[in-house]
């Protein structure tokens, strides 16, 4: 399954809703969604991933390296996740410790 994107954008905040799975050969579309954003000016990045059925490494090295771009922009970085099966992978990582992940997205002007 491919991964779908949209992305929901105001002023310095946006929500990025993924769909499908994150992965090797998906998770450089996601890295170049979220770099470029961040590059346009976007300190306040949310990344629902309620639409996801996998992620692997890859694409948590993804969310890693975004939170890293965007703490160095004193921005923020919100996951919203209510899947078990992602979430279980946040825990086992203890990158549950690291991200805000919350159960649902406020619109993007909120």
């Amino acid at each position: 399954m491919e991964l779908a994107l949209s992305t929901q954008t105001d002023g310095d905040r946006s929500v990025v809703a993924a769909r499908g799975e994150i992965d090797l050969y998906s998770a450089p579309g996601l890295r170049e969604r979220l770099r470029s954003l961040v590059t346009d000016g976007v300190r306040h990045l949310t990344v629902d991933m309620n639409g996801v059925e996998f992620c692997d490494s890859t694409g948590l090295g993804v969310l890693v390296g975004t939170l890293k771009r965007l703490r160095e922009v004193n921005g923020t970085l919100v996951i919203v996740c209510n899947q078990e099966r992602i979430l279980k992978i946040f825990r086992l990582t203890g990158l549950d410790q690291i991200f805000d992940i919350q159960d649902t997205a406020s619109p993007a002007g909120s």
